[in-house]
């Protein structure tokens, strides 16, 4: 049926009261970038994986970056740890959990009788946000699908939210970490708990204690799913 030039006329007048100027044009920009949110899912291997998005553009982290934090440890783990975005010496080194933080959370696995070569460790963002900012709902909805590809390919058994911040954004709540504390979460399938971020420790040494008895639990829950599984 062909369009009338009234049909025309309102189409035009309602693109210009919306946009305030010339019709609205989508950018080839826009359109690679809704393209590129999808993961393939002919990729089979975490290292094929990271040469695969290592020079992500999809948002604007890829222009104030370092270095693409993907991820660390065994790619075979039973307990993947999830942390919210790159830090600072993080984003320096192009890898997760490093500086005082990551030497406390290596000190803790250590204590549950871990070290970091039986483990993953990843974050939610692969970039570091401006002055270590909160991750922006933009910046999860584009990289989280990499995480989700991340668990896919490592299949662990047990994930663990470290913060508040990266709880949450898994999760979508506005819970709160002690609300978070002590319960099994689904996600996406796998059980995740959640506990403190090791920076959040080394700021307030009272939380050690609960975070000590966390960690006892993520233990037990490690081994009785491997035992389940063997």
């Amino acid at each position: 049926m062909p369009i009338k030039s009234d049909q025309i006329k309102a189409f035009v007048e309602e693109e210009l009261e919306i946009f305030g100027g010339p019709l609205y044009m989508p950018e080839a920009q826009n359109k690679e970038t809704v393209e590129t949110t999808t993961v393939s899912a002919d990729i089979h291997d975490l290292n094929e994986f990271n040469e695969a998005i290592m020079h992500c553009q999809k948002c604007a982290l890829g222009a104030t970056r370092t270095n693409f934090v993907f991820g660390i440890g065994n790619p075979d783990a039973d307990l993947m740890f999830v942390g919210e975005a790159p830090g600072e010496k993080e984003d320096l080194e192009g890898v997760p959990f490093v500086g005082r933080a990551g030497k406390l959370l290596d000190d803790i696995l250590k204590a549950i009788e871990l070290k970091r070569e039986d483990v993953y460790i990843a974050n939610v963002l692969k970039c570091r946000p401006p002055n270590n900012r909160d991750p922006n709902k933009e910046e999860i909805e584009l990289c989280e699908p990499y995480l989700l590809k991340q668990i896919e390919l490592i299949k662990p058994k047990l994930l663990v939210a470290l913060g508040r911040i990266s709880a949450t954004t898994l999760l979508r709540t506005k819970d709160s970490l002690t609300a978070m504390r002590g319960k099994v979460f689904d996600y996406h399938g796998t059980d995740m708990v959640v506990t403190y971020h090791p920076a959040a420790l080394l700021r307030n040494p009272n939380w050690k204690r609960p975070a000590w008895e966390d960690f006892k639990t993520i233990r037990d829950m490690y081994h009785e799913k491997r035992g389940a599984s063997q």
